[in-house]
């Protein structure tokens, strides 16, 4: 993955916001309007994209915004899995009107937006997942206080496993990668977890894992012997015990949170050796705010975003990221994190300004013309399912008043990244 020069990723200008504000009622048929065209439902626009808008940046006219990743093994094939740029959801459980599974009104923060299957189908390709004991099972949960509570618990582990191995049961070239921030406890719980689950028969074994910064099998190769399920936890002795691999023994990771969002700088995280240590051949970018705010994400994701992964690439040694790790990943003024993603794997797998320029067989560099970059690209990895409507506003907690103050406070002393 190393590159002795990068175009840096902020001389490719941002999609013009100017368009969304100026931007009049939707004036194209049903399922036709193109990406930044105005609109005033999901209806209105065409595959792969939806109707939002973004007043974090003053943007009010509702206008069809990107909702779908393009999959990069689409446009370039074979290699190995660590030259490759994955999107990755922070908290993925973690979801907006998700309804409580322990008849207690949930009182916590708030990262995604649509379902985990939802999630998947729209490109991702990594989940970060909070996982403990709780009512002698696993729970993926936020933290509070080190456990988890029936106000902090969001569902069963293993639901959202089986989303998983349904999506990879469908989707047999696809790869996922399950990052979790381990609080579990029992003997070989993760182990019994993932067997009921059904994705043993997905598992990358850790014995097979490169170590010292080596590169990875080819996507092909991994595809071809069935590892397509990547698993990293953040408890060391899982490795030895239960053979799930070591999260920071595989991958470097910058600082998670409102260090990991400063302008220019990218600072590691303290579990992580250090980004340009070579140690390990996968780096996660972390691009999210300590306190995750929906009707600002859009605004993160549009501005700011493309400088934070220039200064990650210096800070890494000219080390492209292999998983961009952030929350509520479809909300920006137009392309956002998709159109990041693209930028990247552009530059790193052929040399272009974006992935969907690259040709099959061509030298480093020789783009093809992808026209108008306002307008949408034939969708090569999947297709989009669900909407999710911007222009509301919907809050950052969800809770009752009288618990307001004493909650807030523990839950900002406590919260885990």
């Amino acid at each position: 993955m190393e590159s002795t020069a990068l175009p840096f990723l902020v001389s490719i200008p941002l999609l013009h916001l100017l368009l969304l504000s100026s931007a009049a009622a939707a004036s194209c048929p049903p399922r036709s309007c193109q990406l930044l065209d105005s609109c005033s439902t999901a209806d209105d626009c065409a595959a792969g994209l939806y109707c939002g808008s973004c007043p974090a940046s003053g943007n009010v006219q509702p206008a069809c915004v990107r909702a779908l990743a393009y999959q990069p093994t689409a446009f370039v094939k074979g290699l190995p899995f660590n030259r490759y740029t994955w999107l990755v959801t922070h908290n993925s459980f973690s979801i907006v009107d998700e309804p409580s599974y322990t008849g207690v009104q949930r009182v916590t923060f708030y990262n995604q937006e649509d379902t985990v299957t939802n999630q998947l189908r729209n490109g991702v390709r990594g989940l970060m997942l909070d996982m403990y004991d709780f009512e002698n099972d696993i729970w993926l949960c936020h933290s509070f206080q080190g456990q988890c509570y029936n106000f902090t618990a969001f569902e069963p582990a293993i639901n959202t496993l089986k989303e998983v191995e349904e999506f990879l049961t469908e989707n047999p070239l696809e790869i996922v990668t399950i990052i979790i921030e381990d609080y579990v406890r029992a003997p070989k719980g993760l182990t019994k977890l993932f067997t009921d689950a059904g994705l043993v028969k997905f598992w990358y074994p850790v014995s097979e894992m490169p170590m010292n910064g080596m590169d990875w099998p080819s996507v092909t190769d991994m595809v071809a012997k069935n590892h397509r399920l990547l698993v990293f936890t953040s408890d060391a002795s899982k490795e030895a015990n239960e053979g799930i691999a070591y999260q920071w023994r595989y991958m470097v990771e910058n600082e998670p949170g409102d260090p990991g969002v400063v302008p220019g700088s990218c600072p590691n995280r303290k579990e992580s050796q250090p980004l340009n240590s070579r140690y390990a051949s996968l780096f996660l970018q972390n691009y999210f705010p300590t306190i995750p705010v929906q009707n600002e994400a859009c605004k993160e994701h549009s501005v700011g975003f493309a400088e934070m992964v220039d200064a990650c690439y210096r800070a890494a040694g000219n080390i492209m990221p292999n998983f961009l790790a952030v929350n509520f990943y479809m909300r920006s003024n137009g392309g956002g994190v998709f159109d990041i993603q693209d930028r990247i794997n552009g530059l790193a797998l052929c040399g272009c300004g974006t992935i969907t320029a690259c040709q099959a067989g061509a030298p480093m560099g020789v783009c093809k013309n992808t026209g108008s970059p306002n307008r949408t690209s034939t969708n090569s990895g999947g297709t989009y399912s669900g909407y999710v409507q911007l222009s509301g506003s919907a809050s950052m907690l969800h809770f009752s008043g009288h618990l307001f103050v004493k909650l807030l406070i523990a839950l900002l002393i406590s919260y885990s990244l």
